[in-house]
């Protein structure tokens, strides 16, 4: 999360919408405010994505209900956390919104001050869940950068990067699931090998350092059997992505997954900082 939150206010009334963002401007946040449903919707999906969406339930064009829809339904804002603002009162009004995965439901007139604390804690539960990839759990860049800055006044350490390319064509041909579990298994694969015959187990690290590519710490001395193992559990697994009738098909028939790997020790620095450690890490891999 960026050091000032972005929040979308979304409130048709604008004495409302205009108290809202002078106050959390005032608290320090970037605020954008939209008073139409859908026009709210694409702002969400444009640079900066906002930290939280404030969403009052009556609006002109559609109701917040089918706002949190579409938001939930576009990959961008899916986990963006929404804060309703609404004069409904009724509990099946309120389960309604929960159950669309708003984080919390306020109705109106509402206090200034438990607003903000509200927002507060919606902010920071956001943020720890950031830190772990939201598909695999694993550690996600933030927690990936931290770890390899820390390896820059240190010796003995090997960095492995792993990535999967065609995911796009594959989720094409089989759907977003079957492209998610690709992500987990791989990610079980790092998470199964990277302990093994580990004589410090602080020294093991898997995280994400983007939606395709993995990186895996260990001792420099475990470089050659941490690769050959990874390679060898990967090609042995990899068909059994596909479906049963098209494991069989030659592989112009269906798409393919294709996976690299990289090896960097100490020995190959030194390094400047933690992104030039990564990007030799990323330079290091080839097609497996």
């Amino acid at each position: 999360m960026p050091d000032q939150p972005r929040i979308l206010v979304v409130e048709d009334d604008h004495d409302t919408a205009e108290m809202l963002m002078a106050y959390f401007e005032a608290q320090g946040y970037d605020v954008a405010s939209s008073a139409w449903g859908q026009d709210a919707v694409q702002v969400a999906q444009q640079e900066p994505v906002p930290d939280l969406i404030l969403l009052d339930i009556r609006l002109p064009d559609m109701d917040g209900y089918e706002v949190c829809k579409l938001l939930r339904a576009q990959r961008r804002t899916t986990d963006v956390p929404v804060i309703f603002l609404t004069e409904r009162r009724e509990r099946s009004d309120r389960l309604s919104g929960l159950e669309l995965g708003a984080v919390d439901y306020i109705t109106k007139p509402f206090d200034i001050q438990e607003l903000r604390l509200r927002v507060r804690n919606a902010l920071q539960r956001s943020q720890f869940q950031s830190l772990v990839h939201p598909i695999t759990g694993l550690s996600s860049e933030q927690l990936v950068d931290e770890r390899l800055s820390s390896l820059l006044t240190r010796q003995n350490w090997v960095v492995m990067t792993i990535g999967v390319g065609g995911l796009d064509e594959f989720a094409d041909q089989y759907g977003f699931v079957a492209r998610d579990d690709v992500l987990r298994a791989l990610a079980l694969v790092l998470s199964n090998s990277a302990p093994e015959g580990q004589t410090d187990a602080d020294a093991s690290f898997v995280g994400q350092m983007s939606d395709t590519s993995f990186v895996l710490v260990a001792e420099a001395g475990r470089a050659a059997e941490l690769r050959d193992r990874i390679t060898a559990r990967l090609r042995q697994s990899v068909n059994y992505f596909y479906p049963a009738k098209e494991r069989d098909l030659p592989a112009g028939e269906r798409p393919q997954l294709i996976f690299s790997l990289g090896v960097l020790t100490d020995q190959n620095g030194p390094y400047s900082n933690h992104q030039a450690l990564k990007l030799a890490a990323i330079n290091a891999m080839k097609t497996l």
